[in-house]
């Protein structure tokens, strides 16, 4: 099994950054795709970002295309998710997320899941 733990979630104003880290253990964490999703009161949890195992592929959510650069460090088993530009329609609860085979906008392909981390962006 692969444990996900986010951190890096707080209160900024708008047009700040924040940067998300996403740190694994257990499992064979390099052999897993890693995907960031995001959850807002009321609303369904969507996609925003993902990258592949070996770092080199990544998709996008049109929202934060060209914002928000995912990116992952094996060695440390560490994935991160830089938020520029952020936006009042940012504000979320933010999941990392593992799964295998291919990268994959849908939360339903993603076998392992963190607990969440607070992003609030004011305006």
């Amino acid at each position: 099994q692969v444990q996900l733990v986010e951190s890096g979630g707080g209160l900024v104003q708008a047009g700040g950054s924040l940067r998300l880290s996403c740190a694994a253990s257990g499992g064979a964490f390099t052999l897993y795709n890693v995907g960031w999703f995001r959850q807002a009161p009321g609303k369904e949890r969507e996609f925003v970002a993902a990258i592949t195992w070996s770092g080199v592929s990544t998709m996008y959510a049109d929202s934060v295309k060209g914002r928000f650069p995912i990116s992952r460090d094996n060695a440390k088993k560490m994935v991160s998710l830089q938020m520029n530009s952020l936006n009042p329609e940012d504000t979320a609860v933010y999941y990392c997320a593992a799964g295998r085979g291919y990268l994959t906008r849908s939360p339903n392909d993603y076998e392992y899941w963190g607990h969440g981390t607070q992003v609030t962006v004011s305006s």
